[in-house]
C-alpha cells in the first residue's frame, strides 16, 4: 500500500499540497472561488477591503518572494494600510491575524514565524 499524505486534498480536480496548519505549500492555482472557499472556511465573509489585503499579500509576494517573517510582512501591511487604521484595522478584517489569515486566503506560503503572537497572528 503507497504513502498517504495527509496533507494533501483534492480541488477541482488539482492536488493542493498544504502544510498541517492548512498553509498552501507552493503556488499552485488559486482564483477568487479558492479565496472564497478558503475565507469560508476562516467564518470570513469577503468584501472588498479583504480583497484590497489579499491583492497587496499576493503582490508583495510577487516582488518579494516569501517575506523572511511574519513581522516583515505584518510591518508592510501596517504602513500599506495606514491610513485605514494599520494592524488595528486589519484585524477586524482578519480576527486571526492579519498575516496568517490573508497568507492562507491568498494562497500563499506562510511566512516564518507568523504564529507568533506578536508577529501578527493571534492562531
Amino acid at each position: 500500500m503507497g504513502h498517504v499524505d495527509i496533507n494533501k486534498f483534492i480541488h477541482r480536480g488539482d492536488v493542493v499540497s498544504r502544510d498541517p496548519e492548512g498553509h498552501m505549500l507552493g503556488l499552485p492555482p488559486w482564483d477568487e472561488e479558492i479565496a472564497e472557499e478558503l475565507a469560508r472556511k476562516e467564518g470570513i465573509t469577503l468584501t472588498p477591503a479583504h480583497w484590497d489585503v489579499l491583492r497587496f499579500v499576493r503582490e508583495h509576494f510577487r516582488r518579494h518572494g516569501r517575506a523572511d517573517s511574519g513581522r516583515v510582512l505584518s510591518e508592510a501591511l501596517d504602513s500599506a494600510f495606514h491610513d485605514h487604521g494599520g494592524r488595528r484595522w486589519l484585524y477586524t478584517l482578519f480576527p486571526h491575524g492579519p498575516v496568517a489569515q490573508a497568507s492562507r486566503i491568498a494562497g500563499l506560503p506562510l511566512p516564518p514565524y507568523t504564529t507568533d503572537a506578536s508577529f501578527g497572528s493571534a492562531e
